[in-house]
């Protein structure tokens, strides 16, 4: 399968994308194919009220991400926790893109969903996107899945690396690893009956 991980917080070098690459290597080392992460830190997508995506002027940062997610069959959104809510950014980017001529990022695939935290939350921020996206399939009769299983990265400096290197934790990458793997399963069962 063709897979995309994009890490949605705006901060340089943020422990979202440290677990984006992480979940990149539990994807990559099952065989599939895996592309390069989308990382928000780059994002100049205009916010709600004072501009639009144009499909037909896409900035570099917006056609890596709206090709990166066209180009898949599994889109994982791994979303930072900032005071127990996610990125404003990357919500504004899922309103942004659902509109009618890009609607099609809503179809035809799965979306996974990871919270980041530096301590022990991560929950709230995938549940919100859960959410988000779920409407955004609805709302533009869409046929896409938003996998139930969520994984959320507690205390992520001390069990990922810069590069989403395993700092040795086996819970914390058992539980990656099967959070890869369900995604995987659900994709597996969708498309066998599409």
């Amino acid at each position: 399968m063709h897979i995309s991980v994009i890490s949605g917080s705006p901060r340089k070098d943020s422990n979202s994308l440290k677990v984006a690459r992480a979940i990149s290597k539990a994807f990559a080392g099952r065989g599939h194919q895996v592309l390069p992460v989308v990382d928000f830190h780059d994002s100049d997508i205009p916010m709600v009220g004072r501009g639009s995506l144009k499909a037909d002027a896409l900035s570099p940062f917006q056609s890596a991400l709206i090709g990166a997610i066209r180009g898949s069959q599994i889109c994982v959104f791994v979303v930072p926790e900032y005071n127990w809510i996610t990125s404003g950014e990357i919500i504004n980017a899922i309103h942004q893109i659902g509109n009618k001529e890009l609607a099609d990022v809503f179809h035809d695939r799965i979306f996974a969903l990871t919270g980041v935290s530096s301590g022990r939350g991560g929950r709230r921020p995938a549940l919100e996107m859960q959410t988000l996206i779920s409407k955004m399939i609805s709302f533009l009769d869409k046929r896409g899945f938003v996998s139930p299983r969520l994984f959320e990265s507690h205390e992520t400096e001390k069990n990922v690396g810069e590069d989403g290197e395993s700092l040795g934790n086996e819970l914390y990458d058992r539980t990656l690893q099967s959070f890869a793997d369900y995604a995987l399963d659900m994709a597996s069962m969708w498309f066998a009956g599409r």
